[in-house]
């Protein structure tokens, strides 16, 4: 058979991989929100994609050992015996890279009582008998003995991305021996990892002297009377361990397999399977995108593609035609992408697609003529003409700073649609949600992402935009059901998609800037971080990176000999909360100045990135994001407004650079008091601590007066105040009797008495919170007051640490979920009623539980009592939603 027609086979050693990636990948960076540990699964991942991507195989495969208990244990019992125990967080992983196979249609193999290796050896020796090239990706040495002229060994020398390609030439001028002999030379030398003790004083290349010198190594053995000098005295002690040593590294070649290699043929992968686990272990990025082009594009030449797929056929519009195109789609739904660029609150739009079922038509705005942009205006702000779109709030900042453009009329958004069908994935991206659900793929060399800039001539930009229309469209279709069996049409309809047109206004309006107290500011916290470092030298006598963890370890552990921190794999950590217990433990000056230095370094950067976002109107512009946050909360970025410090006075300093803006009087918060215990008094039909509400007193007092039998006329005192705060607020995250111990530094002991002295007094919140998890794990989700669900599979999870973090999320979801809810509806019905009234004041911000405005000039008391109405009266619950209300010149003024 010629080399051009050999099929070829890649065999994996699925265990030596994963190990591998397990010690490359630290553990604590690779988990899921739920907890599980994905370090291997990543690793192995990246490795298994790269040699596909690289290899191109016809065949493929993957053996795994079952357990250490082989039959060369059975006769050496000391077989592999120093080996650590296998980590916990290692043995969870194996199941998810079966299942990733699984999904990957890619075989895996097993053999009771034998090793990985003999499987490889089997398939390889199989192979070989066939014509096939093999290619063997294993970490483990004794496969070097299965290469030759059509087998290679493909070697991780570092991490999980450098491979060494063991030929038989590459054999022999390592180990100056062919590779058949390769385990003449480990039966010599020995194997420290599989616990092989060798020959004394021999090494790799005195055994390749004596094998060369006499033909091998069965030749060593008849003939080692003749090997002179310590060495020989040394062969000849251990000469019965060298025999057991080679008896035990040759590889079975002979197994019974359930597959033969001409089975292991490359399948085409289970798509939504396959998506479904990277969204479930939270695979994304870089990786996502090269598994998506490399296994995406396995399996058979009839690949459909992305055209094919949707049976598109479009026109582009001329000028002069666009009002009779849209007056001809009459009230059908419309799917519209929209080809531009987009952030800081304003856009431009190169072209608009449109698409039903019947027509698709592809319109460029460089072409078109005046009434065709009048005609395109009035149709999207017509709320008669229901249309597509798939994450609009973009294209909406577009077409407004196209030709301020409203868009009404907006029926669904797929990508809002999809976060409410699964709010717990990382990405709602079309290309992904078009797989996912319709099983259909978009051209790869076609860009998925509306926000970026074709490069491509119109006439092709116009039909990728068609194809993306039409995407939309049959996307909209497929989540229409999705959404209503998960509960989310209501929420969809009447907070989401309406929340996009005032999200947009705000991000359009953007909140003023002070830049010269920012750039005083910024240079203060720089002048404290020079301070801190030189002050934290003096102490050591040296300087050093007080950012470097490595030089860190040094200084804290072996020149300071402070307590010993968590064990990390890079040494002892460093981070944030080892440092301030390290500092509480040891009153060390030099833990005071560093913990000082990254606080100032942390602030200093928190202003120079706000600074290098203020656009020249002098005010910053950020992005609300609604798909991000599984709970339903909103999250910003570019800059994320949401993470200004506020509870230090150093930190509220920074807010005093946000102002009012030209125009306007003051700026107004507006804020929920202690929201989530009021969500809680509400769920829980707790009679005490609705009562506590009810008394307009303040909460946390009244609480430590029920829970310590505190009389009217004796002062609660502020540690037992706090302690109730602590308690009143973890409740509703999951708060265990560890974690309160050491929020607030009391024994374990004393917080488990304290926590059962406030069930005894709240007895409805201990129901409710057993009764949440319990009605979770028999539905599979937990639900808002709003209907808002959380869908938390690991609630019946085999493995406990994923079980608990599920079980923690299920106390916390409808809590938080609700809370992120009923600030959504106060902003919609705030803008609703500012709209109404006709007030010239606007909504600036949202921040947690927090609405910021601008207040116009005479306005101040219409706009409080309109706040406090619509704040308010957000949801009808069983307690006084209460909302506290400040105004003043800059955001730090207005708190109240």
């Amino acid at each position: 058979m010629s080399g051009a027609t050999r099929p070829r086979l890649l065999l994996l050693d699925g265990h030596s991989l994963a190990y591998r990636a397990f010690f490359a990948l630290p553990v604590e960076n690779f988990a899921t929100a739920a907890g599980q540990h994905t370090n291997a699964v990543y690793g192995f991942t990246s490795m298994l994609t790269n040699v596909l991507r690289d290899e191109q195989p016809t065949h493929v495969a993957v053996a795994f050992d079952v357990s250490r208990q082989t039959f060369r244990m059975a006769e050496y019992s000391e077989y592999k015996a120093k080996r650590n125990k296998t980590p916990d967080e290692f043995k969870s992983q194996l199941p998810l890279i079966k299942q990733l196979l699984d999904t990957w249609r890619i075989p895996f193999l097993e053999v009771d009582g034998y090793e990985a290796d003999d499987i490889i050896a089997t398939l390889v020796t199989e192979a070989l008998a066939e014509d096939f090239d093999v290619l063997v990706l294993t970490g483990d040495r004794d496969s070097l003995q299965l290469v030759t002229e059509h087998s290679t060994i493909l070697y991780p020398m570092r991490g999980v991305s450098d491979l060494a390609r063991m030929t038989p030439a590459a054999v022999q001028e390592k180990y100056g021996v062919p590779p058949a002999r390769y385990p003449e030379i480990a039966a010599l030398v020995g194997e420290d990892s599989d616990n092989l003790p060798g020959v004394p004083g021999v090494g790799p290349k005195t055994a390749a002297k004596w094998i060369a010198q006499f033909d091998g190594l069965d030749n060593i053995i008849t003939r080692v009377d003749e090997i002179k000098g310590k060495a020989g005295d040394n062969l000849r002690a251990h000469l019965g361990d060298v025999i057991r040593n080679r008896r035990l590294n040759a590889l079975v070649c002979d197994l019974p397999l359930a597959k033969r290699p001409e089975e292991l043929v490359r399948a085409e992968w289970d798509r939504q399977a396959a998506l479904q686990f990277l969204d479930e272990l939270e695979i994304r990025g870089e990786l996502r995108t090269r598994v998506m082009t490399v296994v995406g594009d396995a399996g058979a030449a009839e690949e459909p593609t992305a055209e094919g797929g949707f049976e598109l056929a479009g026109r582009t519009l001329s000028p002069g035609e666009v009002g009779a195109f849209l007056a001809s789609l009459g009230t059908t739904p419309v799917a519209l992408h929209v080809r531009g660029s987009w952030g800081s609150g304003t856009g431009q739009v190169d072209g608009l697609a449109f698409v039903t079922h019947e027509e698709a038509a592809y319109l460029s705005l460089e072409t078109a003529a005046p009434e065709d942009l009048a005609a395109l205006g009035a149709w999207l702000g017509d709320p008669e003409r229901p249309k597509l779109m798939h994450d609009a709030k973009g294209p909406a900042q577009a077409l407004w700073g196209q030709g301020e453009w409203d868009l009404l009329g907006l029926q669904t958004d797929t990508a809002l649609a999809a976060y409410l069908v699964a709010p717990d994935q990382r990405s709602y991206d079309l290309a992904d949600l078009t797989l996912r659900y319709l099983k259909r793929e978009l051209k790869s060399e076609v860009s998925t992402d509306q926000g970026a800039l074709f490069d491509d001539p119109a006439e092709d930009a116009g039909q990728a935009a068609m194809l993306h229309a039409r995407a939309v469209l049959d996307l909209a279709e497929a989540l229409d059901g999705e959404v209503e069996r998960a509960g989310g049409t209501r929420l969809l309809t009447g907070i989401e998609q309406p929340l996009i047109g005032v999200l947009a206004r705000m991000e359009r309006t953007g909140i003023a800037v002070d830049q010269d107290h920012l750039e005083d500011l910024m240079g203060f916290f720089a002048d404290e971080v020079r301070g801190a470092a030189e002050a934290a030298y003096d102490v050591i006598g040296k300087e050093i990176n007080l950012g470097s963890p490595k030089q860190l370890q040094v200084v804290l552990f072996d020149e300071l000999d402070m307590p010993k921190t968590k064990k990390t794999k890079t040494g002892y950590t460093t981070d944030a909360d080892a440092l301030q217990w390290l500092y509480e433990a040891t009153e060390h000056p030099f833990m005071l100045h560093l913990l000082r230095h990254r606080e100032a370094q942390k602030l200093r950067v928190t202003i120079e990135g706000l600074l290098k976002t203020v656009q020249p109107d002098g005010r910053i512009h950020t992005t609300f994001n609604q798909t991000v946050a599984a709970t339903g909360r909103l999250s910003s970025n570019e800059p994320n407004l949401q993470n200004i410090p506020i509870r230090t006075e150093e930190g509220r300093r920074i807010r005093e650079g946000f102002v009012v803006g030209a125009g306007f009087e003051s700026l107004m918060t507006a804020d929920y008091s202690q929201i989530e215990m009021r969500i809680m008094a509400d769920l829980s039909g707790d009679e005490q601590l609705i009562e506590a509400f009810k008394s307009g007193q303040d909460f946390h007092t009244i609480t430590a007066r029920r829970v310590f039998g505190i009389p009217d006329d004796v002062l609660v005192t502020s540690e037992q105040r706090a302690k109730i705060k602590a308690m009143n607020y973890g409740l509703a995250y999951g708060l265990s009797a560890f974690g309160l111990s050491q929020q607030l530094g009391i024994e374990p002991s004393e917080a488990r008495g304290l926590m059962e002295e406030y069930f005894q007094t709240f007895g409805g919140i201990r129901d409710y919170l057993a009764e949440v998890v319990a009605e979770a794990r028999r539905s599979g989700y937990t639900e808002t007051i709003m209907g808002r669900r959380r869908f938390l599979p690991d609630l019946t999870s085999d493995n406990r640490q994923r079980r608990e973090m599920a079980e923690r999320m299920a106390l916390n979801a409808p809590i938080q979920g609700s809370a992120a809810d009923l600030i959504k509806v106060a902003m919609l019905n705030t803008q609703r009623a500012l709209e109404s009234e006709g007030l010239a004041s606007r909504l600036l911000l949202q921040v947690h539980d927090e609405l910021v405005l601008e207040v116009a000039p005479g306005e101040r008391d219409r706009l409080e009592e309109l706040i406090r109405r619509e704040m308010g009266g957000a949801a009808d619950l069983t307690v006084p939603l209460d909302v506290s209300v400040g105004t003043g010149r800059s955001w730090h003024d207005a708190a109240h």
